[in-house]
């Protein structure tokens, strides 16, 4: 495990790899925060998940940490950016054996004020070594997974 660099306020949107998806779930924003917020759930929808061990007790908001165990042996230390209960969370690696300088990831829940939220994920990184060289050309791969993995959430919140 390695630290992680910080990543200033505009990351998310300036980060050298930005994978953005969106969903539609029918569901409350305070449902996706339930899922959000339960650690068994995670793997259920983001199979390269394997583990998800929150550090912080509740109730969760910036500064909260958790680790998250994935697949291969890869682990990530995390610490919450934002904790907007029912309308954002962000996190970044503070520590990881990822081969990422930094990364972070952006929900974002949209009221569509009909029963229906937008859930946008915008995971962003700085890889290194050869994963410097070989993530940005497996964006559009990376992207449509984390798309399947968006829906996934979405009938896992749904209860479908």
């Amino acid at each position: 495990m390695k630290d992680c660099e910080p990543i200033p306020a505009d990351y998310f949107e300036t980060a050298p790899v930005r994978l953005v998806v969106e969903v539609d779930v029918r569901a409350t924003p305070a449902a996706v925060f339930a899922c959000f917020r339960d650690a068994a759930a995670w793997p259920r929808w983001a199979p390269a998940i394997t583990r998800v061990t929150w550090t912080s007790p509740p109730p969760f908001g910036v500064g909260t940490t958790r680790t998250v165990e994935m697949r291969g042996g890869m682990v990530g230390e995390e610490e919450f950016l934002a904790w907007e209960g029912g309308r954002r969370m962000a996190f970044r690696f503070t520590r990881s054996n990822v081969p990422v300088r930094a990364f972070g990831e952006d929900y974002l829940v949209t009221d569509l004020g009909d029963g229906r939220v937008r859930v946008r994920w915008n995971m962003a990184l700085t890889p290194e070594g050869v994963s410097a060289y070989t993530t940005p050309w497996m964006a559009p791969l990376l992207r449509a997974g984390n798309r399947w993995m968006l829906r996934r959430f979405a009938r896992l919140v749904e209860g479908t």
